[in-house]
Parts: C-alpha cells; sequence; structure tokens
C-alpha cells in the first residue's frame, strides 16, 4: 500500500522549494520516518539531492511522458515507507499548452491524479498581507488539487511575520510555519541551474542545517497529518525495454544524467549494467553488448576527454561492431569536437559528425516527442519516445542522418532531430519513456 503524501510545490521557481524539500527529508529522516521522495516533471538533478537526505533513491513522476499506469507502477516503490514527499517543478500550475500522457506535466497534475494534498511554499519578501491574496487564488484554482496549507518563506521579522499570518487568516488558509532568511542552507547554482549532488562538498553540512532549520521553524507533526491518502494503487511498474543485454553506462561527473526508472526498469528486465568513466579515460567493457553515455558536463571536462585517448580509442573500436548511444551531453561526446566557453576547441571521439560549441550559448528547453527514423538501442524504426531537452549548446556541424523527427509538446518541427551512422545514435533530449 501506498502511504499518504504531500506534494511540495509554488508559485513559481525560486521559491525555495527544494531547500524545503531537503530540511524535510532530513528531519523526518532524523525522527526516524521513512520517506519516500519523488520529483514532480523531467528534472533530473533534484533526485540525486532527494537520495541524499533521505537515504532513498528518488524517482521521477512525469504526466506529459507517463501515462497513469507507469506513474501508479513507480508510485509502488513507497510501499513500506511511513510518508510520500514529492517536489514539483516551476509553479504548481504550470505546464506546457497541450496534454501529453496524462496531463500537461504540471505539478498539478500529479496532486490531481495521485490525491496528495499541496503544501504551497511562498517567498513573502516584499509583501505582507497580500500573500493570502496569491494563496486564496492558487487553492481555488482548480477544485481537484487541495492546497492544504502553505509555509512563508524568506520572512524578514516576527513583525513580518504577524502581518502575513494575519492575511491567512483572514482567507482562512492554514500556515505550517515561517522560514526567516537563511543563505547558507540554500542549494548553490551555475549555469545549467543547480549543481550535481557530488558536486557540492558541502551537501551533508547543508542537509543537516536545512534539516534543523526546518524542524524548530515548522509543524512537522501537523505536516504529516495533513498527508493525504494514494489515489493510485500500487501496481507492478511498466516494463522498460533495455538496450542491451550487458550495458556499458558511462558514469561521471561529466556523464551522469540519466533518469533512475530507466536503470531499474533495464535492471528489472533482466539487464546488467557495467560503469566506467571517461574521465579517468576508460574504456566501455568489451564484454557489453550495448555502450550508453548518458547526458552531464562534458563540456566542462573537454581538455580531460579529449585526451583520454583510451576511452576514445575503446569507444571507437567498440562502435565498429555494436551500437553506441549517447543522451545530450553524451551525444557531443560522441561528436567530432566541442568548443568551450572560452572558444576552445576539444576534439570528441568521432562516431559522429557533431560539432558543437558553447561559446555563444542559447538555451534549448523544454518536452520532446521523437518518432524514431532508424533504430536506437532498445526501440525500434517508428517508435514513438517522449524525452525533455535542456542544453546551451550550439550545433556547428551536423552531417548525419538524422535519427528521428523531432517536435516539441505543441507539436512544433525541433531542429535537433538527433544522429546516426553505423552503429552511433544519439540525441539532444534525455529518454523518459516511450509513448503510448
Amino acid at each position: 500500500m501506498i502511504p499518504p503524501g504531500l506534494i511540495i510545490s509554488a508559485p513559481a521557481s525560486g521559491t525555495g522549494k527544494t531547500t524545503l524539500m531537503l530540511g524535510l527529508l532530513g528531519a523526518f529522516r532524523a525522527s526516524a520516518l521513512e520517506v519516500q521522495p519523488f520529483k514532480s516533471g523531467p528534472d533530473y538533478i533534484d533526485p540525486a539531492f532527494h537520495r541524499a537526505a533521505s537515504g532513498r533513491f528518488s524517482v521521477n513522476l512525469d504526466t506529459w511522458a507517463m501515462g497513469a499506469d507507469r506513474i501508479a507502477g513507480l508510485a509502488g516503490s513507497a510501499e513500506g515507507t511511513d510518508l510520500v514527499l514529492a517536489e514539483g517543478s516551476m509553479g504548481l500550475f504550470d505546464g506546457v499548452a497541450q496534454a501529453g500522457e496524462a496531463g500537461t506535466g504540471a505539478s498539478a497534475d500529479l496532486a490531481a491524479l495521485t490525491g496528495w494534498p499541496v503544501v504551497l511554499v511562498l517567498d513573502v519578501s516584499g509583501q505582507a498581507q497580500s500573500a493570502a491574496a496569491v494563496a486564496l487564488g492558487f487553492s481555488r484554482m482548480r477544485p481537484d488539487v487541495n492546497v492544504a496549507g502553505v509555509v512563508l518563506n524568506r520572512v524578514a521579522s516576527p513583525r513580518h511575520e504577524a502581518l502575513v499570518r494575519a492575511g491567512m487568516e483572514l482567507v482562512g488558509m492554514h500556515v505550517f510555519g515561517a522560514l526567516p532568511r537563511r543563505p547558507s542552507i540554500e542549494v548553490p547554482e551555475r549555469h545549467l541551474g543547480l549543481v550535481q549532488a557530488e558536486e557540492t562538498p558541502e551537501l551533508d553540512r547543508i542537509i543537516a542545517d536545512a534539516a534543523e532549520f526546518v524542524a524548530a521553524h515548522l509543524d512537522l507533526d501537523g505536516l504529516r497529518a495533513a498527508a493525504g491518502r494514494t489515489r493510485l494503487a500500487a501496481s507492478r511498474p511498466v516494463a522498460v525495454v533495455p538496450p542491451g543485454q550487458r550495458i556499458a553506462l558511462a558514469r561521471d561527473a561529466a556523464f551522469s544524467f540519466v533518469y533512475p526508472h530507466l536503470l531499474d526498469g533495464w535492471r528489472s528486465a533482466g539487464a546488467e549494467i557495467l560503469p566506467f568513466s571517461p574521465l579517468a579515460d576508460e574504456a566501455p567493457d568489451d564484454s557489453a553488448d550495448c555502450c550508453w553515455l548518458p547526458g552531464g558536463y562534458p563540456e566542462l571536462h573537454g581538455g580531460r576527454l579529449s585526451n583520454s585517448g583510451r576511452f576514445r580509442r575503446g569507444l571507437q573500436r567498440f562502435a565498429e561492431t555494436r551500437p553506441v548511444h549517447g543522451e545530450c551531453g553524451g551525444y557531443m561526446a560522441m561528436g567530432t569536437a566541442i568548443v568551450d566557453r572560452d572558444g576552445a576547441r576539444h576534439e570528441m571521439a568521432g562516431l559522429l559528425g557533431l560539432v558543437t560549441s558553447f561559446e555563444k550559448r542559447k538555451m534549448h528547453l523544454g518536452y520532446r516527442l521523437a518518432e524514431l527514423a532508424a533504430p536506437m538501442p532498445g526501440h525500434g524504426p517508428g517508435a514513438r519516445l517522449r524525452g525533455h531537452e535542456f542544453h546551451y549548446s550550439t550545433i556547428l556541424e551536423q552531417p548525419d542522418m538524422a535519427l528521428a523527427r523531432v517536435v516539441d509538446a505543441g507539436g512544433a518541427p525541433v531542429p535537433e532531430t538527433g544522429s546516426r551512422r553505423g552503429h552511433a545514435t544519439g540525441t539532444f533530449f534525455h529518454l523518459i519513456a516511450e509513448a503510448t
């Protein structure tokens, strides 16, 4: 049975959702509660922070890319725990214009599907009683979404808190607590959003401080009591077709962005994952029948990758007889070269003719629906795949055949079609699930 849950959401990005989420996970863990974390939407960085705080793998639940049956199967990983906490993405109602498998990708869609009440994190800096109007509007926006109450964040003083609470009382909005400003527990950011969990040397300190901070200022018992029964019945996860039986998986600081539910799905299907580190100049295991290079930050390690001769030669030999697939950063590393932000060109593996540049950054962000023109590991021609693209690179050269016809969530064609040459394939989008 899936335990009761809450969704931690907000009116907008940057309000402190992640900091609150980490603090709650740490505080509940310190009180001997076992909490299963989830992430609403396609963000693949936050789950690693959730795992560090909770001690449990966090899983993405995405209503645009996943059907209700797949979400129910993944939510079943919470069986046997005491509580579910799901972190929202962007603002509560922010999604795409056209629904996908089970919704628009908005956190509100996940709340409606699961029945988990929403705790709204409000950045009240610069306002007082007016914050209640925001909370009231969010609570009435959709009848199928239950806003259980609010957490006031970045409160300036006791007087400021009293004024905000007065407004909340006026509209009948429950306040679970108020958090004063505390920059020392905020997770650092960089050019592609949050840094990875393994790249945050102070992560343990941040989580411990956040847990203590949250426990001192919030009603943890009230939050747990507000958790709602899950509408979804626990079920077996929807099967995921692995790209091979023995999968050589690039895994280090340059290649770390792969959705946890895919790795779990591959293992559940009987596949064996053989990790290797390109940054350590390791080649893919020669016993593998497929090689997968996830996304990450290869542009920050261009010099090391260019000088990793054993990795590059090993990958080239592997691709002579077996499939190699790359996503985003992995795709770029399979190309001919990467030009970093300073204009320096770094030679890559050369399995594809792709040349990308970060010298003039351009953001590419959004859901992607791809129809394959040729096979890629785990999927045949004509397969329809749902994924998400997020990078700042510019294509300088892309001479190879297109791998797929790719459109955005609104159906508009996307020029980043992926590439194929011999046994090598690559995409800029990160695969989430096959479309129904």
